[in-house]
């Protein structure tokens, strides 16, 4: 029964700390691992609650729990550890003898490090939904074009735009279809090592020069990371992706001053459980892609990877959707921080095998 409890303990998808009577941190599971982005040993480093400010809201947890005898729970608890921003969690504290408490977090959606892409609502639908529309829209969509096609060429003046109306709102269906099929695509990327920081620089070039146009457009890259294990092309869709949000985003700032921040950095610790549930495997290399704009709306934090979710006008809502496909099927995480002023969207990845002493990647 203790061996159970204890992988019951390590596989729950909710972070989760054993603080001992001295205040000490004794065991963490996989989940709080990837939450802060390190393991065990860097978390349990000197006291636990001596680390914490008076007032933390997980100090009153505790304290609440060895005095009451029994479980307690918080919502809406500002959590702040191991040097990262604060984000709101529910926090849940239950006494387990000898004066230990095992510390639970709910986190909401946007706080860092829990793994959304691998349990996004509704992704399988949209797959199917991506074969079918491929095989039975594609074909008619073709001939209505080239029938409006046909049309222009022989129509009036006046006649025209309504043809070439047509022509447009096809071409924009046929876009929205290929990004849908996009879903359908199961298999694995062919992965193989890629300097991260080349796939960025494209990134950044084709950002530059187009939708970020205008805007400060800046880096600052961790030089010694080891390259990533992952397929260049889809590495290349799934920043381009994220700075484009960020440009979009930074754009709308109204005194002109939008700017979009590329870092990367090495995480220790950071260990990413397979699809199949049985293994788990190190995703320590981060990128993040930071925005200046008017955040994400409190009502979509929640939603935000899944399909057809946007905060954009005319948005389908697949963009983020599709990148956190992609960075699952890479073996990493995906996740983001956002409020007004200051957006963060993170991702980890995992390094290609190690072939000897580390590489610099640029």
């Amino acid at each position: 029964m203790e061996g159970l409890k204890a992988v019951a303990f390590d596989l729950s998808p909710e972070p989760a700390m054993v603080v001992d009577h001295e205040g000490a941190l004794v065991a963490v599971n996989e989940a709080a691992e990837a939450l802060f982005g390190q393991g065990l040993a860097l978390l349990a480093r000197g006291r636990f609650k001596a680390a914490l400010p008076p007032d933390s809201a997980l100090v009153s947890l505790i304290n609440r729990a060895l005095a009451e005898d029994g479980p307690v729970r918080e919502r809406g608890v500002e959590i702040t550890l191991f040097g990262h921003p604060s984000f709101e969690a529910d926090g849940a504290a239950a006494p387990l003898g000898g004066g230990a408490v095992l510390l639970s977090l709910h986190v909401k959606g946007g706080a860092l490090g829990v793994d959304r892409a691998g349990d996004i609502a509704g992704l399988r639908s949209v797959v199917g939904l991506g074969r079918m529309l491929a095989h039975e829209i594609k074909n008619p969509l073709a001939g209505i074009r080239g029938a409006a096609q046909l049309l222009k060429s022989g129509a009036q003046a006046a006649d025209a735009p309504l043809a070439q109306l047509i022509m447009d709102e096809t071409d924009r269906v046929r876009r929205l279809v290929d990004r849908m099929e996009a879903f359908s695509d199961d298999a694995p990327p062919e992965r193989s090592s890629v300097n991260i920081h080349q796939v960025l620089d494209r990134v950044r070039a084709l950002a530059a020069n187009g939708v970020a146009e205008g805007l400060a457009l800046k880096e600052s890259y961790d030089p010694s990371l080891p390259p990533v294990w992952g397929e260049e092309d889809q590495l290349i869709q799934i920043f381009l992706n994220l700075v484009k949000n960020a440009a979009e985003a930074a754009h709308s700032r109204r005194d002109g001053r939008g700017e979009v921040l590329i870092t990367t950095a090495y995480r220790h610790g950071v260990r990413v459980r397979s699809s199949d549930g049985k293994a788990a495997q190190g995703a320590p290399l981060e990128v993040r892609v930071q925005d200046n704009g008017p955040g994400v709306p409190p009502h979509l934090r929640d939603h935000l990877f899944e399909p057809f979710v946007s905060s954009k006008a005319n948005g389908v809502g697949l963009g983020l959707a599709l990148v956190a496909k992609l960075v699952a099927g890479h073996g990493g995480l995906i996740d983001f921080e956002s409020e007004p002023g200051r957006t963060v969207f993170r991702v980890l990845l995992p390094a290609a095998p190690a072939s000897g002493a580390f590489q610099v990647s640029r």
